[in-house]
């Protein structure tokens, strides 16, 4: 997704203490080589001619290339999990209404190149799943943590428009997440966005289907008291 990449941010394990310049640099430059590049592809010298740093001022911030990732999967929750928190969507009172709404911001922020929007986790898990445990475990996380985010709404209208359904707020919530990666590997695979948007109309689809809000019945209003004048 395409985001501003921050002056100042802070860390996720102390949030009151801000991240060295240097720091961010090296974040900002890990996140836009890897999901450029992919993971393997990337050297700490791309990391650091990106981000003006020597490989001394590296290895002070980390001990390694896989050091650097870990800490970049944090940095990235940190910088999406604003921008979806600030999001106008979540003002939406009905639960339908704000999942499409996430499903349409998920669209907006689909601009500038492949690297600017596709996902930073999927991008690392497809390739270290086997051979980084570590970053698999990171990225599963992050993930999960996404998929949370939603289940809630999820829930909300699954109560409220389809209570007698089999299927449980978190499949849908992975669904989702799902689709969205999906859609990222074909916007690489085509060298595009209008697939992404393509299948993320789809999904919009499927939330309304899923939460059909026309066969609600609405609830019969009691009949007004009648007043009869005595005899």
């Amino acid at each position: 997704m395409k985001m501003s990449t921050p002056e100042m941010s802070t860390s996720p394990n102390n949030p009151l203490q801000p991240l060295p310049p240097a720091k961010i640099r090296l974040l900002n430059a890990a996140l836009h080589n890897i999901r450029l590049k992919g993971y393997a592809a990337t050297t700490v010298d791309d990391i650091c001619r990106e981000a003006g740093v020597t490989k001394g001022s590296f290895f002070h911030h980390f001990k390694s290339k896989d050091d650097l990732a870990l800490a970049a999967i944090e940095y990235w929750e940190q910088m999406t999990g604003g921008l979806f928190a600030a999001a106008g969507y979540h003002q939406a009172a009905d639960p339908v209404d704000r999942l499409l709404g996430y499903v349409d911001f998920r669209s907006e922020i689909l601009s500038g190149s492949l690297a600017d929007y596709t996902c930073l986790l999927g991008t690392l898990v497809q390739e270290t799943y086997e051979t980084h445990p570590n970053l698999r475990i990171a990225c599963e996380r992050a993930l999960n943590s996404h998929i949370d985010t939603l289940t809630s709404d999820v829930r909300e209208a699954k109560a409220l428009y389809a209570p007698a359904a089999p299927w449980t707020a978190e499949s849908v919530g992975t669904f989702i997440q799902a689709v969205l990666q999906g859609s990222f590997i074909f916007a690489k695979a085509r060298q595009g966005s209008e697939v992404a948007h393509g299948s993320i109309e789809h999904l919009r689809r499927y939330i309304e289907l899923l939460f059909d809000r026309k066969l609600v019945a609405v609830a019969p209003q009691e009949p007004a008291t009648q007043h009869h004048p005595s005899a």
